[in-house]
């Protein structure tokens, strides 16, 4: 096993292309051992290079939404009532607290994305 930091982008590509050879090595075998190793330099790359911001909160709502095949309209009571679901939607009304905790309830949306950079109503 030879590993070591990855620095460049061709270093990463070549983890890349290593680690799809030995994927499927069996657990606490020498190849196994590599690829777990490979996996932590490869996922410490990402993080530092190729960050995913997480969603605005109301892109996280919709997002979720459409996982779980909802529209506005199944959002009332959650939210509030038509017109609020549609002025929230809409970025022309924000979520406050109770909307935040019925949200997370409702629709497993963890409430630190909710909350995010999104200035909360008062």
């Amino acid at each position: 096993m030879t590993v070591k930091p990855i620095r460049t982008e061709e270093d990463y590509q070549a983890a890349l292309r290593r680690l799809e050879l030995i994927f499927d090595a069996p657990i606490n075998s020498e190849d196994g051992d590599e690829a777990e190793v490979l996996s932590l330099l490869i996922e410490n790359y990402e993080n530092q290079y190729f960050p995913i911001e997480a969603p605005d909160p109301i892109e996280a709502i919709k997002i979720r939404m459409e996982e779980l095949n909802l529209k506005q309209k199944d959002l009332v009571g959650i939210i509030g009532g038509k017109s609020r679901v549609s002025e929230t939607l809409n970025r022309k009304k924000k979520l406050t607290v109770d909307m935040i905790r019925e949200l997370e309830k409702k629709l497993h949306i963890s409430a630190s994305v909710l909350v995010g950079s999104y200035a909360l109503a008062k």
